[in-house]
């Protein structure tokens, strides 16, 4: 419970402040810590008794030379959780060193208290990495979905309560989007940070929180029965202001749908994380997305690449060679994903719908086909989607490769 290493340190740094060397044992009476380094693993009797009784004890130089590496001076119980579990000493005249050692024992208790608490979160954080690690990587054929049922557990979470997953990114953002005079943020050095940011959101007990990745959090947020998953947007909103407003960052939610099984928090993880990539490149002005939004992406991204690019230059080719392609390509899918309505895709587009009439009848004399028909509207919507996501010839390649998500 005292580790050496701890107790070194509270021996050397109080030893530099009072000028009266500090002394700390184990519950053994084995010295782990001192300002006098050569005592360091030497027996020290007086703590035996001190820590039997939890009682302090003093020694004069007469009294110090009956026992076994006791020097004159003052020797305490530390105590945790009402077991002695070593001693504090200090080395001097009674007269003198008595004074320091109520404050010497209460300060070292305090700071042993605190590399418990650390100690245990720590624990209790990797733990839940490995738990939400699991989980994404879930595979009946590999581990039964019970064992990991029992490990959560373990861990006071039940899987079997109804939740929905999250994925977070933060990230830096380049030096024109930082404001100036904002510091440059390392991901490993604030990970403690934000990790308490996004806690102080998902506050339930039953809320599986953890990092997956420098500048990844994932979360395994308990919904209530009758709570929509909708609900959740303005939990992750939330979340990615705050973590906004701290200089320098730039954060992104992906939510999946719900799950109260293994397999069903497997795939709900899986689609979060879809959800924050296909999101990024479809609604890049927002900050939160829905799978449910982004369902369409989703399937085209398993297709090969070369199937997506077979789809956009059989279906868009002719629209993808007019200079105004990026307008064109905004309104067949605002139309599209207006219930092709004219109106409403006007709304969407944030222009006039004579402006809207306009384009259509210009995509209708370039491809030959009606925008009217469903079936060319939706094929010419898919090529869109496609080409969004960085297909195409001569497109933007990267993109999403096989067997993404």
């Amino acid at each position: 419970m005292l580790s050496p290493s701890l107790a070194q340190e509270i021996a050397s740094d109080t030893t530099a402040v009072i000028g009266f060397n500090v002394l700390i044992t184990d519950a053994d009476g084995m010295v782990i810590g001192s300002g006098d380094s050569g005592r360091v693993g030497s027996f020290h009797e007086a703590s035996v008794e001190v820590v039997r009784t939890q009682e302090p004890a003093t020694h004069n130089a007469s009294q110090a030379q009956l026992l076994r590496g006791v020097r004159p001076g003052v020797t305490l119980p530390l105590v945790a959780d009402g077991k002695a579990v070593g001693t504090v000493g200090i080395t001097g005249t009674p007269a003198q060193v008595r004074r320091f050692g109520l404050l010497v024992k209460r300060q070292t208790e305090i700071l042993l208290r605190e590399s418990v608490m650390l100690r245990s979160r720590l624990l209790a954080e990797r733990a839940a990495e490995k738990l939400l690690a699991d989980v994404a990587a879930y595979d009946p054929q590999v581990v039964e979905g019970d064992f990991l049922l029992f490990r959560a557990a373990e861990l006071g979470f039940d899987l079997r309560l109804r939740r929905v997953a999250v994925a977070i990114e933060v990230r830096v953002p380049d030096a024109g989007g930082r404001r100036q005079g904002a510091p440059t943020r390392d991901m490993a050095l604030v990970r403690s940070e934000l990790l308490r940011t996004v806690r102080e959101v998902f506050a339930d007990p039953q809320d599986i929180i953890a990092s997956t990745a420098p500048g990844w959090i994932g979360v395994l947020r308990r919904l209530p029965d009758r709570r929509p998953v909708s609900s959740l947007l303005d939990d992750c909103r939330r979340t990615t202001d705050v973590i906004a407003a701290q200089d320098g960052l730039v954060a992104r939610a992906g939510v999946g749908e719900p799950a109260a099984s293994v397999s069903g928090l497997h795939d709900s993880y899986q689609d979060a994380c879809d959800a924050l990539r296909l999101g990024a490149r479809v609604a890049s002005g927002s900050p939160v997305h829905l799978i449910t939004d982004l369902r369409v992406h989703q399937a085209l991204t398993s297709v090969s690449q070369p199937a997506r690019n077979r789809l956009i230059e059989r279906t868009a080719a002719s629209l993808r060679a007019q200079p105004d392609w990026p307008v064109l390509r905004d309104t067949i899918t605002a139309w599209c994903e207006s219930g092709f309505n004219l109106v409403r895709a006007s709304e969407a587009l944030h222009i006039h719908r004579n402006t809207v009439v306009y384009r259509m009848n210009k995509i209708e004399q370039t491809t030959g086909r009606s925008l009217r028909e469903h079936r060319t509207a939706m094929a010419l919507y898919l090529a869109c989607l496609a080409d969004r996501l960085g297909g195409g010839p001569g497109g933007e390649g990267g993109g999403f490769g096989d067997g993404d998500g």
